[in-house]
C-alpha cells in the first residue's frame, strides 16, 4: 500500500475542541468576547498596538485599503506572483493593481524594479505599496518603508503567509511582521500557519486606522455594537459610516486562540521540515531548494521547490503528477496573475510581462510542510522527490 502524505493536514486537538465547546455552550457564537480576546492576544504576540479580527485576509486587505482612502483611479503597486485576493482587494475599490516582477531568489516583489517604475514617471496616481511576504519570507521592509516615504505612498503588507515571520530593522533588531507598514493583513485559512478554519486579522499602530477598520468591518456600526445583546449593552446602535460584513465569529476565534498558544511549536516544526528538505535536495543538481535570507525569521508557510528542467526529461506538470501518483500531496504556488483572463481584459496584462515570475511558475511546486507531519512522512516525501528526479534525469 502506498504511503499517503496529504498536502496539508491541520493540527487540531483537545485545546481547540475545549475552546469551541465553551463557545457553543455559552449561547454566544457570533462576534463577541472570544473574538475580542483573540484580537488582544494576537496583538500582544506580534507586538502591535491594534489587531482587528475579520472573516478572512481578503477582507482585511480590503478594509486596510479602504481605511487608507484608496479609491477609483488610484494605483497600488504589488506583485503578480500571489493569489488573486491580493489584487482583487485593490480592484474592489476601483483602484488599479500595478504589477511589478519578483526577485529570482526570495520570490518577493523586486524593489529595484519598484523604484525604477516610480522614478520613471509612468504612473499617474500611485498611492500605495502592497508587498507580499511570499511563502513566509519577509520582504526587505526597511527598504519598502524608505521607498514609500520617498514617494508619499501608504504601505499595506500582505502577510497571509507570514504569521511568525520576522525581519531585522536598523535600530529595532529582529521585528515580527505586523508592526512595520501602515497596516498588516494576516490569514487564518485552513492551510495557514495557525488557523481559525476561516479568518483574518489586520494589525496597525495607528489609532485612526484601527477605528476605521473596526467600524467598517461590521456595516459601519460603532465599535462596541456587538455588545447590544449582552447584559451590559444597549439595543440602540449608530451607523457611523458605510461599511461591510467582515466580522469574525467567536466560534472561529476560539480555534484561533488555541492555535495561537501553539504558534511557537508549529514554527519550530515547520523550520525543522524545511531544513530536512533543503539538506536532502541540495545534493541533487536538478533541484533548486528555496533561498532563505539570513536576516529574517522565515515562517515557512510554503516550501517551494524549483526544478532545473534543463536537467530533466519531464516538465513540472508531469513531475507533480508522478509525485501525486506515489501519494505525495503537491500544489503549485502561484499562477502569475497576468495569466488570468480577468487581469488581461480589465487591465491589459499579458503573458510575457513578468519573465521572472513566469519562469518560477513554470518550474516550481510546493511540497507538504505542516506540524502534523511525522518523521516518516518527511522522509517519504524526500525519498519520493529524489526518486522521481533521478528516474527522469537527462
Amino acid at each position: 500500500m502506498i504511503h499517503q502524505v496529504p498536502f496539508h493536514r491541520p493540527s487540531i486537538g483537545e485545546e481547540e475542541e475545549r475552546e469551541v465547546l465553551e463557545v457553543l455552550r455559552s449561547g454566544w457564537i457570533t462576534t463577541g468576547p472570544k473574538a475580542k480576546r483573540f484580537e488582544r492576544e494576537f496583538a500582544a504576540y506580534v507586538g502591535a498596538r491594534h489587531a482587528l479580527a475579520v472573516a478572512h485576509c481578503t477582507g482585511a486587505l480590503h478594509l486596510a485599503l479602504f481605511a487608507l482612502g484608496i479609491g477609483p483611479g488610484d494605483e497600488v503597486i504589488t506583485t503578480p506572483f500571489t493569489f488573486t485576493a491580493t489584487a482583487e482587494a485593490i480592484a474592489y475599490l476601483g483602484a488599479r493593481p500595478v504589477f511589478v516582477d519578483i526577485e529570482p531568489q526570495t520570490l518577493n516583489i523586486d524593489l529595484d524594479k519598484v523604484e525604477a517604475l516610480l522614478a520613471s514617471g509612468k504612473l499617474a496616481r500611485p498611492r500605495a505599496l502592497l508587498p507580499v511576504h511570499f511563502a513566509g519570507q519577509a520582504c526587505d521592509m526597511e527598504r519598502v518603508i524608505a521607498i514609500a516615504r520617498r514617494y508619499g505612498l501608504k504601505t499595506v503588507e500582505d502577510a497571509a503567509h507570514a504569521t511568525g515571520a520576522a525581519v531585522k530593522l536598523n535600530g529595532r533588531g529582529m521585528v515580527r511582521i505586523g508592526t512595520i507598514g501602515d497596516v498588516t493583513c494576516f490569514s487564518f485559512y485552513a492551510t495557514k500557519n495557525i488557523t481559525c478554519a476561516e479568518g483574518g486579522i489586520a494589525t496597525t499602530e495607528d489609532d485612526r486606522l484601527a477605528h476605521k477598520i473596526a467600524v467598517a468591518s461590521l456595516h459601519g456600526m460603532n465599535r462596541d455594537a456587538w455588545k447590544r445583546y449582552s447584559s451590559s449593552g444597549s439595543w440602540y446602535y449608530e451607523i457611523d459610516d458605510l461599511g461591510f460584513k467582515y466580522n469574525l465569529s467567536d466560534v472561529h476565534a476560539a480555534i484561533g486562540l488555541a492555535q495561537l498558544r501553539r504558534v511557537e511549536e508549529f514554527q519550530r516544526k515547520r523550520t525543522e521540515i524545511a531544513k530536512a528538505y533543503t539538506e536532502a535536495f541540495l545534493c541533487e543538481p536538478a533541484l533548486e531548494p528555496p533561498f532563505a535570507r539570513p536576516d529574517v525569521v522565515h515562517a515557512w508557510h510554503l516550501y517551494v521547490l524549483r526544478l532545473r528542467t534543463e536537467r530533466l526529461r519531464i516538465h513540472r506538470n508531469k513531475f507533480v503528477e508522478l509525485l501525486r501518483e506515489r501519494g505525495v500531496g503537491v500544489s503549485v504556488h502561484c499562477i502569475p496573475l497576468n495569466y488570468m483572463r480577468v487581469y488581461q481584459t480589465k487591465y491589459g496584462y499579458r503573458p510575457g510581462d513578468f519573465p521572472v515570475a513566469e519562469d518560477v511558475y513554470s518550474r516550481c511546486l510546493s511540497l507538504p510542510i505542516y506540524p502534523a507531519m511525522t518523521d516518516r512522512d518527511v522522509n517519504y516525501v524526500i525519498d519520493t522527490v529524489l526518486d522521481v528526479t533521478r528516474q527522469n534525469l537527462r
